[in-house]
């Protein structure tokens, strides 16, 4: 349904600005005149967003960071007891996102024509997940939606700084092998030969270094656009290849075995299922329900798949830490948690110990391998540089031994 965006005249005469859900203007004008507002200007608002288009386009997206504020205020506008169509109402009203800002709107509608608010979300499965829908119906049931939007607020925002943690820390060495690459290439495509014409120019012998840099550079300065082409199809031929299933498989088992990044990659994938099945069983959600929405959160096929045999066996009766154990991918600090959580009966609160200690020692991990990649970066370009330097070099010292 359409999204229309108003500007109008409450009963006092008061200018208000809004968004309103109708089949047509006409439509827009009489549903405003009936809430008593009298509309002086009305345009229709892009509701492809919401509708569930592909979230790649730059300025449609919306980020994770929105929704957990959005559902942090909803949360205690509940807890203070005003109605949920309310609710929608206030928050429309001062978002600035206007993507965020339709798809409230199409759901305050849907919530005010008799349907509940997962039903309403389910409308958008490219903005709110499966397993936020099922955490928000497990709170409607129960009565506790206030609480739920409140606990999902926290693990977003919890998983929203684990990723900002994450990127900051890997932007100077991705930004430093970036342009010490360019760098690089820019030397051996425009500088370098200039340089060498001085050599060829001689008609002497020149040694090996300078040969191959002047090949080269020869072919750099010829064939730089070829260059550029073939990596850029390359990459995309990588990225859609990855995003295959054979690719994805083979992608997520190397993750798994490559020696610098394996651990970090285990435990940051543990860390993230064992927060949002705990999440998700502090919301009222039953076990087998909860393994269900959780099975993919990890980031990794081996987990995803090892995660649904789990849940197979547990539905069969088996307990749950010696199910993980069967897939062989769970540190074994971490089924010894979830087996004291499991018999405790404090699962929830043991699996959010498990993520907090994962994350931390993830995050040392992290720390570990950036300490190392830097000064590996620097000794690789540092090699480069000094290969381009001795190959300059060596006939300038040549020629000034034969001009002696």
């Amino acid at each position: 349904m359409p999204v229309f965006e108003y500007e109008a005249l409450n009963g006092s005469g008061k200018a208000i600005r809004g968004i309103i859900d109708a089949e047509s203007a006409r439509t827009a004008r009489t549903k405003l005149k009936s809430q008593g507002v009298y509309p002086t200007g009305i345009r229709e608002e892009s509701a492809v967003l919401a509708q569930g288009a592909p979230a790649f386009r730059l300025f449609g997206r919306v980020k994770a960071k929105d929704l957990a504020q959005v559902f942090r205020q909803m949360a205690t506008l509940l807890e203070a007891g005003i109605p949920l169509v309310s609710c929608l109402s206030a928050l429309i009203e001062q978002s600035a996102h206007s993507p965020l800002r339709t798809t409230l709107t199409q759901i305050r509608e849907r919530v005010r024509e008799g349907s509940s608010l997962a039903d309403a979300l389910t409308d958008h499965p490219r903005i709110f997940s499966g397993l936020f829908v099922g955490l928000v119906r497990a709170g409607e049931v129960s009565g506790t939606l206030a609480l739920t939007l409140s606990r999902w607020a926290d693990f977003s925002e919890h998983q929203v700084a684990i990723r900002q943690r994450i990127r900051a820390a890997l932007t100077y060495p991705a930004f430093m092998f970036v342009i010490g690459l360019g760098v690089l290439f820019f030397l051996l495509a425009f500088v370098v030969p200039t340089v060498t014409k001085i050599f060829s120019d001689f008609g002497q012998s020149l040694p090996w270094p300078t040969l191959i840099l002047i090949a080269v550079s020869d072919f750099l300065n010829r064939f730089w656009w070829a260059v550029g082409a073939v990596v850029i199809l390359l990459v995309l031929w990588l990225r859609k290849y990855l995003r295959s299933e054979s690719g994805g498989l083979l992608w997520d088992r190397l993750k798994l075995r490559l020696p610098l990044v394996r651990e970090l990659h285990r435990r940051l994938a543990v860390s993230r299922w064992a927060r949002t099945l705990a999440a998700l069983l502090s919301g009222g959600l039953p076990l087998l329900q909860a393994l269900e929405f959780s099975q993919d959160v990890a980031g990794n096929r081996l987990f995803s798949r090892a995660l649904g045999e789990a849940k197979e066996r547990i539905r069969e009766g088996e307990e749950m830490a010696p199910s993980l154990k069967a897939g062989g991918l769970f540190p074994s600090v971490v089924l010894e948690m979830v087996a004291v959580g499991e018999k405790s009966g404090f699962l929830a609160p043991m699996l959010e110990k498990v993520a907090s200690s994962l994350e931390n020692e993830a995050e040392g991990d992290l720390r570990g391998l950036i300490a190392l990649v830097e000064p590996l970066m620097i000794l690789v370009m540092g090699v480069g540089v000094g290969f381009v330097a001795l190959a300059v070099l060596l006939p300038i010292l040549e020629m000034s031994q034969v001009i002696r």
